[in-house]
């Protein structure tokens, strides 16, 4: 059984998370819930965390595939997709969900996935520290 919530990973573009969703601000506050929410991967956006379609403008380049992820042992398991937001960093995702390449293939079932939104990690679409040495700022 896999979990309902969902993040697919649009080739040079967003995030597409479903599911039962909850975005948290760095403050803490809840800046989205809901069921349907595109968070920025490239890190161009001007309404941060949210999506709006700059990565069209920047140049944005990322293949819609996720590499090196494993799956959870998840079986289960239910309950609301959390992404939180780091400060100047990355976006964590805790809670059952999918992540899934662009072609709606799973990639992986997790847990906790700790996701890229500076646009500069080498490990797309995951965290890999860059956005302490590219300037990412929010």
């Amino acid at each position: 059984m896999s979990p309902d919530n969902r993040i697919k990973v649009r080739e040079n573009g967003p995030f597409l998370c479903t599911g039962e969703v909850e975005v948290i601000g760095v403050e803490g506050a809840t800046l989205y819930q809901g069921d349907n929410v595109v968070l920025c991967r490239c890190g161009a956006s001007s309404n941060k965390p949210f999506c709006d379609g700059s990565h069209r403008q920047s140049g944005f380049m990322a293949d819609g595939v996720v590499h090196g992820i494993a799956s959870d042992q998840l079986e289960g398991s239910v309950g609301p997709l959390i992404i939180t937001l780091r400060k100047d960093a990355m976006l964590i995702a805790t809670g059952p969900m999918e992540i899934a390449n662009a072609d709606n293939s799973v990639a992986a079932v997790r847990g906790k996935a700790a996701l890229c939104r500076c646009g500069h990690s080498a490990k797309k679409p995951l965290c890999d520290g860059s956005h302490k040495t590219c300037g990412f700022s929010d």
